[in-house]
């Protein structure tokens, strides 16, 4: 049993012992499934990858440049505090000038510092404008527009709900001497990057013809994009002296 005749084999009978064998079309079976499956697993990996990165930069940046920045801005209030910084030139200090409160955005105060490059901003804090249209900080008392930057998604996100600000919202700078609350008055949903006209003294965009005490604030948009900027523009409506105790005005009670 087991062995073929001649008669069997020119019979064309299949052999007991030596039927035909699907080993082929299963090792071509087998490629495939194992290329897939590695295909797959990449997919995943990518996947993985991927998200991580997507918590990394939305949710992990943000808790580093928070920290830096109530680092930061415990300096401030600690120099402050011991009377120093005082002078022309105490507002420029490396650690930050003074804090942003703007409740419809709900993030608490914001540190401001001097410049909008990627790595100030990525402290977790606004900076104001030197390049291309310098700012003009409130303190000096001249006419003028304080305009200012910070990211709206990752690295503190402070500007992330700048959409929620409307006509008559207060914005509040807050130095160590005074408090400068300004009301929102006009805002810019969508605008080129390269748009300077926004930041001038005089920002004719936002439907004023002469010049006055102006603050902007800038950010990117859509969100989690950087495509374009997204403005706001607020007026000075008054100045406050801080006292002893630091109490706020009205509009943070």
């Amino acid at each position: 049993m087991g062995v073929t005749t001649d008669q069997d084999e020119q019979n064309g009978a299949p052999s007991p012992g030596l039927a035909p064998s699907p080993v082929p079309r299963r090792r071509g079976r087998r490629r495939i499934a194992l290329a897939v499956s590695f295909l797959g697993e990449l997919l995943i990996t990518a996947g993985l990858v991927l998200g991580l990165f997507v918590v990394y930069s939305l949710w992990w940046t943000n808790i580093l440049a928070d920290r830096q920045a109530d680092r930061q801005g415990d300096k401030v209030r600690d120099h402050w505090a011991a009377g120093k910084d005082s002078g022309p030139g105490a507002l420029d200090t490396k650690d930050g000038i003074g804090f942003l409160h703007v409740p419809a955005m709900h993030n608490g105060e914001v540190l401001v510092e001097k410049g909008t490059s990627t790595s100030i901003l990525n402290d977790g804090v606004a900076g104001y404008y030197t390049d291309p249209v310098k700012a003009t900080l409130p303190t000096t008392g001249k006419n003028g527009n304080f305009t200012l930057a910070a990211h709206r998604d990752g690295h503190g996100a402070k500007f992330h709900n700048i959409h929620k600000l409307k006509d008559g919202d207060p914005i509040v700078f807050e130095t160590k001497d005074k408090w400068y609350v300004y009301k929102v008055f006009a805002t810019l949903p969508e605008t080129s990057k390269y748009n300077v006209d926004v930041l001038t003294a005089v920002p004719k965009e936002a439907g004023v013809k002469k010049p006055g005490h102006y603050i902007t604030l800038t950010t990117c948009t859509p969100i989690y994009t950087s495509e374009y900027r997204y403005i706001v523009w607020g007026e000075l409506e008054r100045v406050e002296k801080v006292d002893g105790k630091r109490t706020p005005p009205k509009e943070l009670r």
